[in-house]
């Protein structure tokens, strides 16, 4: 009984009625007439008690999107119909279907919009910024960009490389130029730059790393510039764990002009003083200057020299010559592979004496000062010296290198990456 009403409340099904002659007010705002349902089809009661239908002169041909027949042409009430078409769920549907599908279909896009918007906060990069592109902060004068740490980024330790880092670098202060619309055609020289043929070379550089970011994890680096000298440039960085805030890295560099021609140091002319001038911070150095004299390293003095070492055409920049931080690559290539495995880079001085050109052929010479290599596990700190110089003898660079035990910095830090499968 209870399945029966619930049934007849959705699907109506006609039956005699005691009274057929009774007449309803049937008006809109009313009850509907007895003898019409609905879809405006009139239905008739006959002696036998089956159920005849009669169509209006001109029926609609689709009902709720289905098919129906037409029965053209007026019949009397004594004529008997052909079957109405089989009742389907579409065509049964109660009338306030369209506006409950109405409201699913508002609500379900609704819940979308809000599951979108709550994603968002999750990822911090793209609150700071959006499209990596980087933006000028702290009144125009500081530059911030954030990188996400890739996995071809990463070396054998499961963290960043020294060289990715100084690739960020890098990529951080030519997007600093760019953003402040002083880019012209060379590769990070402003307009009159361009016009006098000079482009900016790197004398020297001072890093200072506390950590290592992982892979997938998020940096917040900031960059800016100050004068230095009378002729120089200094650019420092920054580099923040986005997610704690932690320091990661700081960095300090001089930066001279050469003209682009004679490949000679030039002075900086009022012209690009002018149009850089405007964005020198008054500040000193985030990294204390590393004053101490770098001794002289040869065949003698080296207890590790690399030969052999010549450039690859993906390692010239666009002023075709050796990009400074393939430098840091080759001077790794004659560190002993014993302080390589126990200890990681944390602190590193350079000083660039001349360019390298695409036909060089270079040496990596390293010397390693203290206890040496043999006594590593007791050592701690280990400093080493370097050279980079071609092959007839003239000096690329020169630096210093101090390596500290690996995990010093990051005990804490070992369960956020997986263990090496077997």
């Amino acid at each position: 009984m209870v399945a029966t009403a619930v049934t007849s409340s959705f699907f109506p099904v006609a039956s005699p009625s005691p009274d057929s002659g009774a007449k309803s007010s049937g008006m809109l705002g009313g009850s509907l007439p007895t003898s019409v349902d609905a879809r405006g089809i009139k239905s008739k009661s006959t002696s036998s008690g089956n159920l005849q239908v009669k169509a209006s002169a001109q029926a609609p041909s689709k009902v709720n999107g289905t098919k129906v027949g037409v029965v053209e042409g007026h019949k009397t009430g004594d004529e008997v119909f052909s079957s109405p078409p089989p009742r389907t769920f579409i065509n049964t549907l109660p009338d306030w279907s369209m506006l409950l599908a109405a409201i699913t279909t508002i609500f379900l896009a609704a819940e979308k919009q809000w599951m979108m918007l709550d994603w968002k906060p999750k990822r911090p990069d793209m609150l700071v910024d959006p499209f990596g592109l980087g933006r000028i902060v702290e009144d125009g004068l500081v530059f911030r960009q954030n990188f996400s740490i890739r996995s071809y980024e990463i070396g054998a330790d499961r963290t960043a490389s020294i060289e990715t880092l100084m690739n960020h670098l890098q990529e951080t202060a030519l997007n600093h130029v760019k953003s402040a619309g002083l880019l012209g055609d060379g590769f990070g020289s402003t307009p009159e730059m361009c016009k006098k043929n000079l482009i900016w070379v790197v004398s020297k550089m001072q890093v200072l790393v506390d950590r290592y970011p992982t892979w997938g994890d998020v940096v917040q680096m900031d960059t800016w510039v100050a004068a230095s000298g009378k002729n120089g440039m200094r650019r420092d960085w920054l580099i923040r764990d986005c997610k704690t805030g932690d320091v990661l890295t700081r960095a300090s560099s001089i930066w001279v002009m050469m003209n682009k021609e004679t490949r000679r140091l030039a002075k900086i002319p009022d012209e690009v003083r002018a149009e850089i001038g405007g964005y020198f911070v008054d500040s000193p150095p985030i990294v204390d200057e590393d004053g101490r004299k770098l001794p002289k390293l040869d065949d003698k003095t080296a207890d590790y020299i690399r030969t052999g070492l010549t450039p690859r055409w993906g390692d010239l920049d666009v002023n075709q010559h050796v990009n400074n931080v393939k430098y840091i690559g080759w001077i790794l290539e004659s560190a002993p592979l014993p302080i390589l495995e126990s200890h990681e880079l944390a602190a590193m001085t350079l000083e660039y004496r001349r360019e390298c050109r695409r036909d060089s052929v270079v040496q990596s010479l390293t010397s390693v000062l203290g206890n040496g290599v043999g006594d590593l596990a007791n050592s701690g700190y280990v400093e080493c010296q370097h050279l980079l110089r071609l092959e007839g003898g003239a000096e690329i660079v020169k630096g210093r290198t101090e390596w500290r035990p690996k995990y010093a910095k990051r005990i804490g830090n070992m369960g956020q990456l997986p263990a090496e499968s077997a």
